[in-house]
């Protein structure tokens, strides 16, 4: 297990609303997968949560059989217009982001390793550690197995659900986990606890989150105010660290050209 390996240990977590009570199901088809030994724990308009015999996992109610979307009341035109909203809210906040963001000239040539054609976020609200090994990630309540990390940047992202600039930041950081998916692991520590975390039905996270409750990274690192990212390469050294807001796709894309292997 490499260095970016060790740092982190979390899952995937996608925030509901909870069930009446967990149903279970020996098998359910979601397009052409069929999982087993399914128990649903929650669900909404758009999306059901499940663990299986292999782990947990999520699904779209759109792609189940028409029985199953019958069971869960799925709506197809309420579903759409849901979809419809969340796309138009980042498209609405990437467009605020670029306008706000400060003009930085900057290279982005692969150069050499020593980090110094790398952007440099200012107003930094937490103790820099750029360009040292990142500490052990201390986390209180792991939700469900830990994401792939083996021979992938990482990126940590210090976040709140009653943090507005937190939450603006998500749909980017759910398109970079999308994006660059084999390169790039993203997970979420929240200083809330789990059940705190799963109230937030809006936006959509589709990547890691962990709950820390006595935020000890938080002490660690010293954050004074989030959100707070940090990108671990693969070798466990800190490249960037601020604002996600800052970490725009040819930044990252940049960091990743450098220090993946």
């Amino acid at each position: 297990m490499n260095a970016a390996a060790r740092i982190v240990a979390l899952f995937f977590l996608s925030a509901s609303s909870a069930l009446a009570a967990d149903e279970t199901f020996r098998t359910l088809k979601v397009k052409d997968e069929v999982y087993t030994n399914v128990t649903v724990t929650s669900s909404s308009a758009t999306d059901i949560y499940f663990s299986h015999s292999r782990g947990l996992a999520s699904a779209k109610l759109k792609d189940l059989d028409p029985d199953m979307q019958k069971h869960f009341h799925y709506d197809a035109a309420k579903s759409a217009g849901i979809e419809s909203s969340q796309r138009q809210a980042t498209a609405n906040y990437q467009a605020a982001l670029a306008k706000a963001k400060p003009v930085v000239k900057q290279d982005y040539t692969r150069g050499d390793k020593s980090g110094g054609d790398d952007f440099v976020a200012p107003n930094l609200s937490a103790r820099s550690i750029r360009g040292q090994a990142m500490p052990q990630i201390q986390i209180e309540k792991w939700v469900t197995a830990p994401p792939q990390t083996q021979g992938k940047c990482v990126l940590i992202d210090f976040w709140a659900t009653w943090c507005g600039p937190c939450r603006q930041s998500i749909p980017e950081l759910n398109a970079f986990a999308a994006k660059y998916k084999d390169r790039l692991t993203v997970i979420g520590i929240s200083g809330e606890s789990e059940a705190d975390i799963r109230k937030m039905t809006d936006p959509h996270i589709d990547y890691a989150v962990a709950s820390d409750t006595q935020q000890r990274m938080h002490n660690i690192l010293q954050i004074t105010g989030i959100p707070h990212c940090i990108l671990v390469d693969p070798s466990g050294i800190v490249r960037y660290e601020g604002h996600p807001g800052y970490l725009d796709d040819a930044r990252l894309q940049h960091f990743l050209d450098k220090y993946s292997n």
